[in-house]
């Protein structure tokens, strides 16, 4: 099988079921955004090669799983309305999310400011992956009614997730937070 097909060369590409839409459509954004924000999660996860830090692992698959579950959040937005989806979030995946928030959160010290994104560069890149969720969203929003709830609700606390990532990668491997400066 060929990666190219050519069939987007005059700016269109399919969604799921085979409907073509302008590759400026508001559906293609969205679930385009979804898999940026996907591949910056693996970009982050990257930097944490030859990195260890107590719940490594955990971590990991952690993000294995929302890896899949933003793949699937994806496919959701790429399927037409009216068609049926093949793979469908589920609130327990909303709730995973919201159980390891509120775990990793615990252990951080509390936020009294501000902090700016940065950090050792996994830190970092999961703050750009939680700013690339935001977006997505956003466009996903204007959707409307099309949009599965359930999607808007993941992709709301996956950005607050990826922050909490952020702020737990940076201190288990050192790195200090920087707040906003004061003058």
């Amino acid at each position: 099988m060929k990666i190219y097909t050519k069939t987007g060369d005059k700016g269109t590409t399919s969604l799921i079921y085979g409907s073509r839409v302008s590759k400026s459509d508001t559906r293609v954004e969205a679930y385009g955004t979804c898999d940026e924000a996907n591949s910056m999660i693996g970009l982050a996860l990257s930097y944490l090669q030859g990195e260890y830090f107590p719940g490594k692992e955990g971590l990991q698959s952690i993000f294995h799983k929302i890896q899949t579950v933003l793949f699937h959040a994806g496919a959701e937005l790429a399927t037409p309305a009216g068609k049926e989806v093949k793979w469908t979030l589920k609130q327990a995946d909303i709730e995973e999310l919201e159980k390891t928030i509120d775990e990793w959160d615990a252990s951080l010290p509390q936020l009294t400011n501000f902090i700016l994104p940065g950090g050792h560069q996994a830190g970092a890149a999961f703050h750009v992956a939680r700013t690339i969720v935001r977006r997505s969203e956003r466009i996903a929003v204007c959707l409307g009614e099309e949009v599965n709830p359930l999607v808007l609700s993941y992709l709301n606390r996956l950005s607050d997730f990826l922050f909490v990532a952020a702020r737990y990668v940076n201190m288990h491997l050192g790195s200090k937070e920087q707040t906003l400066h004061q003058e």
